[in-house]
């Protein structure tokens, strides 16, 4: 069933199609889920109470490298996208490379985007290319004392004991 879950852009874009035939409302968040955590589960949650259906996209082993350093990503990007894809909440997951999800979002057109409170001061570069089609971005608040980086740090500082 979670393999069935993980889909291409071009097959992802068909189910979208199909769901706004029907009446349905698509969320969309996207990031690099390297280590897999409650604040992950919640925020995902959440964000699939926005709409009927949840789509996540998350970035390419190439993509999390770029934005996070050497050493990351801790999982390959097929294990990410699986577990993910195991989570009730999400619908629909999709691997991108690009170093930004606008391509993806102007591609989608989901309803609503979902983005982590770290973004409450400064909006998603992608914004502009969802509020262009009439899309909306939701911001939502993170779960406290949850963070990939700082669970890899405290991991680290266990192998140096």
């Amino acid at each position: 069933m979670t393999a069935s879950k993980v889909l291409t852009e071009a097959l992802l874009s068909e189910h979208c199609r199909r769901l706004r035939r029907r009446g349905r409302t698509t969320v969309f968040t996207n990031g690099c889920f390297d280590l897999l955590h409650p604040g992950h589960v919640s925020y995902l949650e959440a964000a699939r109470g926005l709409g009927d259906a949840l789509i996540v996209a998350v970035n390419s082993d190439r993509s999390v490298q770029a934005l996070k350093g050497q050493g990351r990503p801790i999982a390959p990007e097929q294990d990410r996208a699986r577990l993910l894809a195991a989570l009730a909440c999400v619908d629909y997951v999709t691997i991108f490379d690009d170093d930004t999800a606008a391509r993806l979002l102007s591609a989608l057109r989901p309803d609503t985007y979902v983005k982590g409170g770290d973004y409450a001061h400064d909006a998603p570069v992608e914004a502009p290319v969802v509020q262009a089609y009439g899309g909306r971005v939701h911001i939502l608040p993170l779960a406290a004392g949850y963070s990939t980086t700082d669970l890899v740090a405290r991991i680290k500082s266990h192998d140096q004991i």
